[in-house]
């Protein structure tokens, strides 16, 4: 099965509702980072690849702008059954371009598929409205419309759900679209894109390139002034420049940027909720995740607990191949990852940490690193300021709970942060003041499809998902209608 799954993905663009070479017929690898082996090569766009997928997406706008909603939305849920009875195959897909195990991947599959659920149901429910003016002489009226052509540029740790996420809410609102795909896993997307083809989206309506260019590709689109809506998750950094280069010609932009999310468990916590909580927070997708648990923040009266049973779970788990039975921690995305996990925790210490368990590299093929649990964390440490992206939780502790909320804030990024506690006026106290899009109160699990996801500070702009998530999509429309 896993050579059929890579085999049957086409392995070219999709421009203009075909399948199309790369400019010289460019390609790039696609590897297994469990094994480091090459899995196959896909079509390696360049800036003319971009431009012509441009073209396709704004020959297709007014016709798709002008579909039924319904049959948007009916679309949007064929692909929906298609891609959950494909579930073995894209979780096998994923796992063998990106790591994460087979249990993690078919759990994307359910939660990417339900953003195509969620988003058919949402495109019937465009609304607008009508009032009177105060003066009495003009009635108001408001309508929403697509914003026009879009670019979707997803990143490599979720390679279904960061698309569907994106792509459904575009087809719902009657956007068309270019989705860049992260190079490291482009086999999930060309595999989404032939799914929405056989559900009957329309030529051009969506156009996939896959390029390890991305600069080169992505600027000329948003300087060109065909491109309406820039959709971005990634880097603070890279969002910096994106926002620069969307100035010149005022494209609407929402981005899911870094995170550096706090997690505190307070004296009060039952412990058993906040380990489990904390292990879902830090371990989901090998810690690949803006949304893990990175600075975790302990009572001194509950820290030594929290702590020795925290390391038991974390040790406990099997690291392994993705693919192979009982694996709970894959590898992770690439050599630069397993670097950036490991520097982390060398630097925290040679600052004074101790690891409980975990800190070493591993022998071997793949780009695993063991799941690492480090107390006694220097104020100067990196890992205070480092999005991590790997399994390596890194205890600190506290006194008292405004030293908590301070320490938990004091950051530039602000997307999701997690509290434990059975006390419901702090819970409730502490939630209004931490500094972040997304709480997880007494769970490790914030992402939701009918939730808005996403930050404040320089974690990003915008929301996807939940009933506002359609809406960075589309514009209002007002119309004076005089009556007297």
């Amino acid at each position: 099965m896993t050579t059929t799954v890579v085999r049957d993905v086409p392995k070219q663009l999709f421009i203009g509702g075909g399948w199309q070479d790369a400019e010289s017929d460019r390609t790039l690898s696609v590897d297994n980072p469990a094994t480091g082996e090459e899995l196959c090569q896909v079509a390696d766009a360049s800036p003319a690849d971009g431009r012509r997928a441009a073209e396709a997406a704004v020959a297709a706008q007014a016709a798709w702008a002008a579909t039924p909603p319904r049959v948007r939305s009916e679309i949007l849920r064929r692909a929906y059954d298609i891609i959950t009875a494909r579930t073995e195959e894209l979780a096998l897909l994923m796992t063998l371009e990106m790591g994460k195990p087979l249990a993690e991947a078919r759990a994307e599959v359910a939660y990417g598929a339900e953003f195509f659920r969620w988003f058919s149901e949402e495109a019937v429910r465009i609304d607008g409205g009508m009032m009177t003016a105060p003066d009495g002489k003009n009635r108001l009226l408001v309508t929403r419309q697509p914003v026009g052509p879009c670019l979707l540029i997803t990143p490599w740790n979720f390679p279904l759900a960061m698309g569907t996420r994106k792509i459904g809410p575009a087809i719902a609102a009657g956007c068309t679209m270019i989705l860049k795909p992260a190079p490291q896993t482009p086999l999930t997307s060309l595999a989404l894109a032939a799914i929405l083809k056989e559900a009957g989206l329309p030529d051009g309506v969506l156009n996939i390139v896959t390029t390890t260019d991305a600069a080169g590709v992505v600027e000329p689109l948003l300087r060109g002034g065909q491109i309406r809506k820039l959709s971005f998750t990634g880097s603070t950094q890279v969002g910096r420049v994106l926002l620069a280069q969307c100035a010149d010609t005022v494209i609407r932009t929402s981005m899911e940027l870094g995170g550096n999310a706090p997690l505190i468990v307070f004296d009060d916590a039952d412990l058993d909720v906040a380990v489990e909580g904390t292990m879902v927070a830090k371990m989901r997708n090998m810690g690949e995740s803006c949304c893990a648990a990175n600075r975790i923040y302990v009572h001194t009266s509950v820290a030594d607990e929290f702590a020795q049973r925290l390391t038991a779970r974390m040790a406990a788990l099997k690291v392994g191949d993705g693919t192979e039975p009982g694996t709970d921690v894959g590898p992770l995305i690439d050599i630069a990852g397993q670097s950036k996990a490991h520097d982390v925790v060398q630097d925290a210490v040679k600052h004074g940490a101790k690891v409980l368990t975990g800190g070493e590299l591993p022998d071997g093929p793949g780009c695993f690193y063991p799941p690492t649990v480090l107390t006694g964390i220097a104020p100067d440490a990196a890992i205070n300021d480092t999005e991590v992206f790997g399994p390596v939780a890194a205890i600190l502790t506290f006194d008292d709970e405004d030293e908590a909320i301070t320490a938990a804030n004091n950051t530039e990024f602000g997307l999701a942060a997690y509290l434990f506690t059975q006390n419901l006026d702090r819970a409730l106290r502490v939630s209004e003041r931490l500094e972040s899009g997304m709480i997880g109160l007494n769970t490790g699990l914030v992402s939701n499809p009918a939730a808005p996801f996403g930050g404040v500070k320089q974690s990003g702009l915008g929301r996807e998902g939940g009933r506002v998530g359609i809406g960075e999509f589309l514009e209002y429309k007002y119309i004076a209608v005089p009556v007297a």
